[in-house]
């Protein structure tokens, strides 16, 4: 394992200023006088001054996670009358799976009840749910639920902190693209619906761990990270293209092979003791149909503008929601196409892609053909697109588009006991808005994959600040590819001639 530090996340100078090198940001500068001119004392030449931009982007961070705290405190006593879960945006999977898991009677994960999470995800919510059914039994005065809410939302909020200081740890010529992350709505409104946060924590390690060169610990983090939840191992895909390219499998390798012993690791003691609850997990995924405002939603909904769902009047989406086996099948030959696509993208590509662009593009491929996408899931993308395409504009237009979605879903869920609280058109629009923002997204970074000197990131940095390992020259191979698909005129290198032998001069 090399400790060689990496100089493009090591060094920070030459930082970037968000009103320059960001479009967006410099429009909204004008209402303040414009971006900073060349000739002004700039921040940065203060000496001694506490408000760094690190410590701003924690704060806002922190100052989001509180106010999200706050949104979510009309459900923090589990008194949900009147469906005030859904009026005041507020319900959480954290507080409804206390009681649904049996954990309010002490019942042990996997042990005593069969937990539908990873193991890590049960773990954790064994770690701090038994403890609180502990006190509750000595002091019936406290409410179990509140008391366990909150105990998951101060770990929680630490992970999304600690995300935020990785995201800056990786760009510390950039600081200011963290502070997409640290404002986003999206972390406000789904911060603590789930357990989403302990993947997404350990993946950011692991990134940061590879970036660092590595990547032994990085694959342990990214495989305690897939035990949590399953997408931080697809970024594996991702590394092992990028290694083909850069001659660096044997980094891979290493990262493969811990991230394998970790998840098995952590799974094999529930896996050898109570099998038939591991199993749930896989078990419910591959049983479950079409949720809500996926492609497959919309396409069932369209189905029934032109068929009447009876048998024998079925569009494909109509029948694929009656045959479950055969829409997994699709939706992971649908994944596997695109996971192809990106390899191929990220073989073809003038200059080598950088890691966080094709992780964004891998885990956005998975939600978009997936059968299920929950609400927190967005926060999987969170990280992933400020670290690949940390501009503001499109960003913000996806925010937009979530917050739609997040909106017409809890108007739904209102809906569900009979009386429809929005038409269910409005419903599949915002579905379908949200599914063709974070396409849009997929094919703005793919066009600056394709034009790498459209790349904000790259501007900042001679080569990619997340590479580690593959921070190195494209294997021999590559040009010849690029030669056949002919994006590659060049004419190979001839093998240089030996040198002339020296010619004596007459004197």
């Amino acid at each position: 394992m090399s400790t060689q530090p990496s100089e493009d996340i090591d060094r920070p100078d030459k930082p970037s200023a968000p009103a320059t090198s960001d479009g967006f940001v410099r429009g909204i500068s004008q209402a303040i006088g414009g971006p900073l001119g060349s000739h002004a004392v700039k921040p940065e030449a203060r000496r001694g001054r506490f408000w760094t931009a690190t410590r701003i982007i924690l704060a806002l961070t922190c100052l989001t996670l509180a106010f999200s705290w706050v949104q979510k405190s009309p459900c923090q006593s589990g008194d949900w009358q009147q469906n005030v879960q859904y009026t005041r945006f507020c319900y959480t999977d954290v507080l409804a799976l206390y009681y649904a898991e049996h954990l309010n009677e002490g019942a042990v994960p996997y042990k005593d009840w069969p937990v539908e999470y990873p193991v890590v995800t049960g773990y954790f919510m064994g770690a701090l749910g038994l403890p609180v059914h502990a006190y509750g039994q000595d002091h019936p005065e406290i409410n179990q639920g509140t008391w366990f809410y909150n105990a998951n939302a101060i770990i929680l909020s630490a992970l999304a902190v600690a995300t935020a200081a990785i995201l800056l740890a990786l760009r510390r010529r950039r600081p200011w693209d963290a502070a997409i992350f640290a404002v986003s709505p999206i972390i406000f409104f789904t911060a603590t619906v789930n357990w989403d946060f302990l993947a997404i924590g350990l993946a950011a390690v692991g990134l940061w761990l590879w970036a660092k060169k590595h990547p032994a610990w990085a694959g342990v983090f990214l495989g305690l990270g897939g035990a949590a939840k399953l997408w931080p191992l697809f970024i594996l895909g991702p590394l092992l293209v990028l290694a083909l390219r850069s001659k660096a499998l044997r980094s891979w390798t290493a990262a493969l092979a811990t991230a394998a012993v970790a998840w098995a690791a952590v799974n094999f003691p529930v896996f050898y003791l109570y099998h038939e609850s591991w199993l749930k997990f896989f078990r419910l995924n591959s049983e479950r149909p079409i949720d809500w405002g996926t492609l497959w939603y919309v396409g069932r909904y369209l189905d029934g503008k032109w068929n009447s769902g009876a048998a024998g009047d079925q569009g494909p989406f109509q029948w694929l929601s009656d045959h479950v086996p055969q829409l997994n099948l699709l939706s992971y030959a649908l994944f596997g196409l695109a996971c192809a696509g990106i390899g191929l993208l990220a073989w073809l590509a003038p200059r080598r892609p950088r890691v966080a662009q094709l992780s964004f593009l891998v885990v956005a491929a998975f939600l978009i053909t997936s059968k299920v996408w929950s609400q927190q899931y967005v926060l999987w993308l969170l990280p992933l697109i400020v670290l690949a395409r940390p501009r503001w504009g499109a960003i913000i237009a996806w925010t937009v588009a979530e917050f739609g979605y997040f909106t017409a879903f809890y108007a739904e869920l209102m809906g569900a006991g009979g009386k429809p609280v929005i038409p269910e058109g409005t419903f599949v629009l915002a579905s379908s808005l949200r599914l063709i923002t974070v396409a849009v997204l997929c094919g703005l970074v793919i066009r600056e994959i394709w034009r790498p000197e459209l790349d904000a990131v790259r501007q900042s940095y001679d080569d990619d600040p997340d590479g580690g390992p593959l921070n190195r020259p494209d294997a021999p191979w590559i040009g010849t590819l690029r030669r056949r698909f002919r994006l590659d005129r060049s004419p190979a290198v001839a093998p240089a001639e030996p040198p002339s032998p020296p010619v004596a001069a007459k004197v």
